[in-house]
């Protein structure tokens, strides 16, 4: 079986060198890069399964990073920063993460999560042969294409991140229902629902910021206010 590559990109080497041995130890393969332009040549020549991304880091700091990988690929992307007010990890989440981990932290539960975000990640995107065409959802001119993993807006194909995509999933596949923010991120996170209500509103802005003619004004995922969100044909 081929072992799955992750990449660390971490300018602290005491950090690259204590998890180089964790995950080695579980059984991956660890790519090392120090500053984000470093990842970017990784991502060029190597097939990379989910990224554990710095923040602050000389030359490219993770943030770019970030949002330069989220142009071209949806692997999982987790930040490390030793920022961990809840705007910083909303914004970390806002421009493409997948997770964040504050500094310090227990390798071990990074691992854990490493862990979680795979398998997400290996379910969303395994292939499997559709029934007609039960893997596209089409919406008017908005088109969610569950097999190869695209979102199409009047022909045009919009980039999301896994998270944007899942969230945009479930609320197709439940056309006219009102989730509940609760519903979205139970399903989505998979984990307790906490304090995870600016989590979902963040990513259902962003996802409205790249299918909506007016974000402000959306046609296709509706706020009804009180419950939830739900995603329905236009009616004008």
């Amino acid at each position: 079986m081929k072992k799955e590559t992750i990449l660390l990109v971490d300018d602290e080497q005491e950090i690259v060198k204590l998890l180089d041995i964790y995950f080695t130890n579980e059984g991956y393969r660890l790519l090392k890069a120090y500053n984000g332009a470093e990842a970017l040549e990784w991502l060029q020549k190597e097939d990379v399964d989910l990224i554990i991304l710095d923040v602050m880091m000389p030359q490219m700091d993770g943030i770019a990073a970030c949002m330069k990988i989220r142009e071209e690929r949806r692997m999982p992307i987790i930040m490390l920063s030793a920022k961990n007010t809840d705007m910083d990890k909303i914004y970390g989440l806002s421009i493409g993460a997948d997770d964040y981990v504050g500094k310090p932290f227990n390798p071990l539960e990074l691992i854990a999560r490493v862990k979680s975000q795979l398998r997400r990640y290996h379910l969303f995107n395994k292939e499997a042969p559709p029934k007609a065409d039960e893997g596209v959802l089409a919406f008017e001119d908005l088109v969610v294409d569950t097999v190869k993993h695209e979102v199409r807006v009047d022909g045009r194909l919009v980039k999301l991140t896994p998270r944007e995509f899942a969230i945009l999933e479930l609320l197709a596949r439940h056309q006219g229902k009102v989730l509940s923010m609760e519903q979205i991120y139970n399903s989505v996170w998979n984990e307790p629902f906490l304090d995870g209500g600016n989590t979902v509103m963040v990513h259902v802005r962003k996802i409205r910021e790249k299918i909506e003619i007016d974000p402000k004004r959306p046609r296709y995922v509706q706020t009804v206010w009180g419950v939830g969100y739900k995603l329905d044909t236009p009616t004008s």
